[in-house]
């Protein structure tokens, strides 16, 4: 990351552009931040640093991700890995959004299986979260009920093989993600899986798909709210569906 910083420095660049998966345009949204920053990185982040307001904008920052997973290319912060503290944090201000997004679903085409899966259940998970916070909105509500439906048969799809019109659907999902969290905010399956991400190198979508099946559970045992638990009843009927099996009640 400092690397990036110092090269950009040095030749003077004036634009950054990510072709990658989540990490990739995280650490190119950091770098287009960075380069005219008066501090190390650590001054401005979140929980492990100071949270130091960035004295100008980033530098022009375009995103292609070649995973459908974080949904990076559309939100305003860059999560960092900080090995030091064995954390995960992020960089954040309302000038890091992309200044351009690119999806193009043909770049996450043939994606090894393990990538997918990963990536898929961080995509699927940013859908439901935001569609059960107490801070969803009738805009985030639209780009979710209809997303986690689609990306779970999606993703089944992609586990048996390959699909370009699942790629496609993933791609989709995973735009909605992240402008929904961007929006509602995400819960406990993400508050969770942020800083184990940190204490193991386990993929944080494998974190998030193992966590799910519990956080959801945790959620229902405590949702007095009717609007809510239709939702949960929703989101069971929709695995249920794609599973071919009776919904759970416990879940």
């Amino acid at each position: 990351m400092n690397k990036g910083v110092e090269l950009a420095r040095q030749y003077g660049v004036d634009a950054v552009v990510s072709l990658g998966g989540g990490a990739v345009i995280d650490a190119g949204k950091a770098i287009a931040t960075l380069v005219k920053a008066h501090g190390p990185l650590i001054d401005y982040q979140e929980v492990v640093g100071n949270g130091r307001i960035l004295e100008s904008a980033p530098l022009t920052f375009v995103a292609l991700p070649t995973t459908a997973g974080t949904g990076a290319e559309v939100t305003k912060n860059a999560v960092i890995n900080v090995p030091a503290h064995r954390r995960k944090v992020s960089l954040r201000d309302n000038r890091m959004l992309p200044d351009l997004a690119i999806i193009d679903p043909a770049l996450t085409d043939n994606t090894p299986r393990s990538v997918t899966l990963a990536s898929g259940l961080d995509a699927l998970t940013q859908v439901i979260e935001p569609y059960i916070c107490n801070r969803a909105t009738p805009y985030t509500d639209a780009l979710c009920r209809a997303a986690i439906p689609q990306g779970i048969s999606a993703l089944m799809q992609l586990m048996k093989q390959e699909c370009p019109h699942s790629r496609d659907t993933m791609a989709w999902v995973s735009q909605c993600g992240g402008l929904a969290l961007a929006n509602a905010g995400l819960g406990v399956i993400h508050g969770l899986a942020g800083p184990l991400g940190g204490l193991c190198d386990a993929p944080h979508g494998a974190l998030c798909g193992s966590l799910l099946p519990f956080g959801l559970m945790l959620n229902n045992a405590h949702v007095a709210d009717p609007t809510l638990l239709v939702r949960f009843d929703e989101i069971r009927r929709w695995f249920a569906s794609a599973l071919d099996v009776p919904p759970y009640a416990g879940l």
